[in-house]
């Protein structure tokens, strides 16, 4: 089940920006694209831990900051050479608000 949380509207990132989500499982870069599509992923860069967040944005990629790994913002994948990957998040915008499934961010219980 989704449980979805307001985390502020589209216009508060610029195009072709990114802004950080603190969460439990740690920072989680929301990105706007230059056609005002959201994404949203972990901040962390697997390679060398850069922050993804502060990385050029170009199309429906991101480029790591450190060592120009690229990511597709839809799939979380690294492109190119560069093998691993990223989590992605599962975000809608409704009236101009970014809602985020909150349900991702608790962890499951284990069965009894």
């Amino acid at each position: 089940m989704n449980d979805f949380v307001d985390i502020g509207a589209v216009e508060d990132i610029p195009v072709r920006a990114a802004r950080v989500v603190k969460t439990p499982q740690g920072c989680i870069a929301v990105f706007r694209t230059a056609t005002n599509k959201v994404y949203a992923i972990d901040d962390k860069c697997p390679h060398k831990g850069g922050p993804l967040s502060n990385g050029i944005q170009h199309d429906e990629s991101i480029t790591c900051p450190l060592h120009n790994w690229v990511f597709d913002l839809n799939t979380g994948q690294a492109k190119g050479a560069d093998e691993g990957s990223v989590k992605t998040y599962t975000i809608k915008v409704t009236d101009g608000r970014i809602l985020m499934d909150t349900s991702e961010f608790i962890p499951e219980m284990a069965a009894e």
